[in-house]
């Protein structure tokens, strides 16, 4: 199948720039940055893009083979992958006096050789008519155009590589497109991938379609398919043990499980660690069982969680426990089951919880914050063992609903909200106590509930209450009392890497925030979250 690759330095988004192509229809693999760029990488590569990176070009390590310099495909860098080509071709990049971050203006003009990257920058040419590649585009002339793109870097290029040209100019002066005069080597110092960049699709479209002349023959249905016969071919007749905790990623994991092996192969273990959401342990039972699982063993380990988490602050600390203690759970608990030791263990990790942990296809990414099932020591253990197993490890999460929809999961489940691994354990900001873990339990589930009932809940990407640290003055039935306060989080999204806050209508959030004091005497005051993802995370621990 014709692919674009993708060399990974270590963006953030650099899956992104991949889910976006794979939307478009067009196959990509992703690989280290730093890889060497063998005959067997290359098959049936059309284009190669070089991603950001959180490191500066200059760093050591940050290196790529030069053979995709001379194996005579597509090129396109964005940002630091741009970076990475106009160094290695004889060019400048050096530090900004002021680092650009966030959404800027970009002027574009015509240049030399640039025709057809140019159709993403076209504001005459919808994205349809780039991805089905019309006849028409050739026949438009491109004017000066300008966009607000979305920044984010420390560098820049001072000194232009011999052969290609600057088209494009941020509002401070700097280049921000260039393109080579002769060859299809392109760049933008924005990403394009984020979705608040104008035009972001347009222009990764461009390349792909208009410059690389890719096909469009990759679907989700292709994705299982692949996926499946993996699954297969790995697993073979051993057992597989999943941990599930109900929500979208363990239920679709399960769902690709049990459409991929005989259900009795297939053991579910579902941990109650005190930590979950009001009735959780009764719901996921129930979803498993109208799934077909036939092997479930639900663990009650409140106690153990409490008392481990017990004196700690700190929220990587905690995660730290949490994950450790999971798999100490989960050894002890599968020695009843009698399964023996080449048994797989199968995790619902998906490449957002990979990125934030450092644990991306490269060496480069930097740690935001440890998740559960990807940071801690023992889950490395089994990982360097090679038992483990992370069927949706390169999917975001609308794409783990959409092939949630494709295995026949019931839509209940397919469009809940996410749920972090660590549970409400990083919802309370501070140390974790079952009195606080019941406070915000109820408190959270009349969030969500109102949410619902209100038809705010399927326009919101994640909504969740976190509990501070702090109390608040407050009078209730003229008796002055000191009650906790209780933050509300509700953010909108398309991929889970950048977020805007939903504009909650004041009479609603009023409403609410009233309905969580009347029923929680311990909740005395309601703050309401307006952070975006950057600067701030989705959850705040």
């Amino acid at each position: 199948m014709k692919k674009i690759l993708i060399l990974d330095f270590g963006s953030q988004t650099t899956a992104l720039i991949g889910r976006r192509v794979r939307e478009f229809g067009a196959y990509t693999e992703i690989i280290p940055g730093d890889t060497p760029l063998t005959d067997a990488i290359l098959a049936d590569a059309r284009g190669v893009i070089l991603s950001g990176s959180p490191e500066s070009v200059y760093a050591d390590g940050a290196a790529v083979d030069k053979r995709v310099y001379e194996c005579g495909l597509p090129l396109m860098g964005i940002c630091y992958g741009l970076h990475r080509m106009i160094v290695d071709l004889g060019g400048l990049v050096e530090p900004l006096p002021r680092r650009e971050y966030g959404g800027g203006e970009v002027m574009v003009e015509n240049g030399k050789n640039t025709a057809c990257f140019l159709n993403g920058f076209n504001p005459k040419i919808p994205l349809t008519d780039i991805i089905n590649n019309a006849p028409r585009l050739s026949n438009l002339t491109f004017q000066s155009s300008s966009l607000v793109a979305w920044f984010s870097h420390g560098d820049t290029i001072t000194r232009l590589a011999p052969g290609f040209q600057q088209i494009g100019v941020s509002a401070a002066g700097f280049p921000a497109v260039v393109a080579h005069e002769e060859k299809p080597w392109f760049g933008v110092q924005f990403h394009p991938e984020t979705s608040h960049c104008q035009r972001g699709n347009e222009i990764l479209a461009a390349f792909v379609f208009s410059v690389c002349n890719v096909s469009r023959d990759w679907t989700m249905e292709y994705y299982v398919e692949e996926v499946r016969a993996n699954l297969s071919r790995r697993i073979g007749a051993h057992p597989v043990l999943l941990l599930i905790s109900g929500g979208v990623d363990s239920s679709v994991a399960g769902a690709l499980l049990l459409k991929t092996l005989p259900a009795k192969q297939v053991y579910f273990m579902y941990v109650d660690t005190g930590l979950m959401r009001k009735d959780e342990t009764a719901s996921v039972k129930k979803a498993l069982e109208r799934l077909g699982a036939e092997h479930l063993h639900i663990v009650y380990a409140e106690d153990e969680f409490l008392a481990a988490l017990k004196g700690k602050e700190d929220p990587e600390a905690k995660r730290k426990t949490i994950g450790d203690l999971f798999i100490t759970v989960q050894e002890r608990e599968v020695a009843k089951l009698g399964l023996p030791d080449a048994y797989f263990l199968v995790q619902g990790t998906l490449y957002t919880d990979l990125i934030e942990s450092g644990k991306g296809v490269g060496k480069k990414a930097h740690v935001i914050k440890s998740h559960h099932n990807v940071g801690s020591p023992l889950v490395d253990a089994k990982r360097k063992a090679g038992r483990v197993i992370e069927p949706l490890d390169r999917l975001y999460k609308d794409e783990v609903r959409k092939l949630g929809r494709l295995l026949g999961v019931e839509e209940e489940v397919v469009r809940r909200h996410p749920f972090p691994g660590p549970g409400l354990a990083i919802r309370i900001l501070g140390e974790v106590t079952k009195e606080k873990c019941d406070i915000l339990r109820e408190a959270d589930a009349i969030f969500i509930r109102e949410l619902k009932r209100r038809g705010f809940y399927d326009e919101i990407w994640q909504a969740f209450a976190v509990l501070l640290p702090v109390r608040s003055v407050g009078v209730a039935g003229d008796i002055r009392k000191y009650g906790y306060v209780l933050a509300l989080r509700a953010i909108t999204s398309s991929d889970g890497m950048t977020a805007d806050v939903f504009p909650f209508p004041p009479k609603d959030l009023l409403e609410i925030s009233t309905l969580i004091t009347n029923a929680e005497s311990e909740i005395g005051r309601v703050v309401y979250d307006v952070s975006s993802k950057p600067p701030a995370t989705i959850e705040w621990e």
